[in-house]
């Protein structure tokens, strides 16, 4: 009995030793960064898109969304930081999805699409690249409301989680 205890025990902690040393940590908390990688440079993302400030409102969420995460050093200059940051918005859309009785449209669907170029500076190695980071929420227009002041209040919510998707993306390599 004592044999078949001590293997249970040796066989648990076989297997808490593994888990412990494989690399897995729980998201949000790992990075996927070089060490090397302390300070970043955020420029305001380019706006190819008709939306007015969609840009700032972009590139604030992302600052945000980094500095909420505590990994990285945000800098404003370049030659201060270890790594670069580009956006380039490309696409923003805003669809209806669904409609009332009377024909108006009362949920709507954003897409946002970016191009996202994140680069080491001291070696120019790209780190992150994606040609199209596409992020999409859709939302409601409640009756008796109107649709300007709804999408300003989906946007800001959009450009939030559109920063954390692209942010853990970054960092984690996800």
């Amino acid at each position: 009995m004592a044999l078949k205890n001590f293997l249970r025990i040796l066989f648990f902690f076989l297997i808490s030793s593994f888990f412990i040393n494989c690399g897995y940590h729980l998201r949000g908390t790992g990075t996927a960064l070089p060490p090397s990688i302390k300070k970043i440079y955020v420029p305001v993302f380019k706006n190819l898109t008709t939306r007015y400030e969609l840009d700032l409102k972009l590139t604030q969420a992302v600052i945000n969304e980094l500095i909420t995460r505590g990994k990285l050093e945000l800098v404003g200059e370049a030659e201060k930081a270890d790594a670069l940051l580009l956006g380039e918005i490309t696409s923003f859309q805003v669809a209806p999805l669904a409609f009332t009785g009377k024909d108006t449209a009362d949920k709507y669907n954003i897409t946002i699409v970016a191009k996202i170029i994140f680069r080491e500076l001291r070696s120019q190695q790209v780190l992150f690249s994606h040609p199209a980071f596409v992020y999409v929420e859709e939302y409601e227009v409640p009756e008796g409301t109107d649709f300007e002041s709804m999408e300003a209040e989906a946007l800001a919510r959009v450009a939030e989680k559109f920063a954390r998707s692209l942010v853990v993306a970054l960092l984690e390599g996800f």
